[in-house]
């Protein structure tokens, strides 16, 4: 599809987008109360608890995010054989997403983050989660799943959502890519720092500023648009990938491509919670992708989607009509 200059006209197309998630994917618990008064025990907030709710999370909230746009996504993960991913493929159920994807376990426990949070403010994160890797057997059963649904489903993309919690092995990367390149599907990667340069030769590589620093192991700052570009060709030629897109927290966004570059600034936003922007971030740009938008609509629409999650408490996925409204009003190059 080639670039249209209404923002519509493009959100149309991604309607009934095929797309595969493959990665870690979890349960995000919260307890929302309320401190009124501190501890007598040790010098901790008393929380007084009104309410428990739980969300998709990690590859799921990346999924959530691709069906709000109006895409028809498939996650691909390896949960437990437990309570936990019970809810999680209830969750998935009540969202309207397939569980067609979802690998069990014996051996493992599924990954749940709880979230105690008072008004805006965020107490603490308890996580309950297995972060062995999949063994042989685990990786053998997650990659035939894959590529059934690659096979079944035909996606327009695959987006890779690696949380390093051992669903995405050596093994299961290679095996993975080497699939999407015989299918020749495109294939956009949201990486941590383990594995960071397994994904060789992929069309989109979206790592954060954070994981930039980690992945190559260099001080960064992401005001510095000179480090930034030097930091982004020691990458590509280690990766062989086709574009670059690095968010900046509040520097931007940057995405580096064959032809051309582009440093975005980000857009004013009254930031409540960080969590779960990158999800959104490489779901917009993953569709985009497989629609043939240029980069520089790529970055600036993911950037704008980005930041329009931050302004929410805990991770919720991307609100399509306020992501229209948006885009009308502030008409990001399209």
């Amino acid at each position: 599809m080639a670039a249209t200059s209404d923002p519509r006209t493009t959100l149309d197309a991604f309607q009934g987008t095929s797309v595969l998630v493959l990665g870690d994917v979890m349960v995000d618990a919260y307890l929302w109360g309320r401190v009124d008064r501190i501890s007598p025990e040790a010098p901790v907030p008393v929380v007084h608890v009104y309410e428990r709710s739980a969300r998709l999370g990690g590859a799921a909230n990346v999924a959530l995010n691709l069906a709000a746009l109006g895409a028809r996504p498939v996650v691909v993960s390896t949960v437990g054989h437990d309570a936990e991913a019970d809810r999680l493929e209830r969750l998935l159920k009540e969202a309207g997403l397939s569980t067609e994807g979802i690998v069990r376990a014996a051996e493992r426990s599924t990954t749940v983050k709880t979230r105690v949070i008072s008004g805006h403010q965020h107490i603490v994160r308890v996580d309950e989660e297995t972060l062995r890797p999949l063994s042989p057997e685990e990786e053998d059963a997650l990659l035939q799943r894959f590529r059934e649904r690659l096979s079944a489903d035909r996606p327009a993309v695959v987006v890779i959502e690696d949380y390093n919690k051992g669903v995405l092995t050596p093994r299961a990367i290679a095996g993975a890519l080497e699939a999407c390149r015989e299918a020749g599907v495109p294939v956009t990667v949201d990486p941590k720092k383990e594995n960071f340069f397994a994904y060789t030769g992929v069309a989109l590589f979206k790592p954060n500023l954070k994981e930039l620093r980690e992945g190559l192991k260099t001080d960064l700052a992401g005001g510095d648009q000179q480090a930034v570009r030097s930091a982004v060709a020691d990458l590509e030629a280690k990766l062989g990938n086709t574009l670059s897109l690095i968010t900046l927290s509040e520097h931007g966004i940057y995405v580096h491509g064959p032809d051309e570059e582009h440093f975005l600034p980000a857009h004013r936003r009254k930031i409540a919670d960080v969590s779960g922007a990158g999800d959104t971030v490489i779901a917009v740009a993953s569709l985009c992708l497989a629609h043939g938008l240029p980069p520089r609509t790529i970055a600036a629409w993911s950037n704008l989607a980005g930041g329009l999650v931050c302004e929410e408490v805990g991770v919720v996925p991307l609100d399509p009509d306020r992501f229209r409204a948006e885009l009308d009003r502030i008409r990001p190059e399209a």
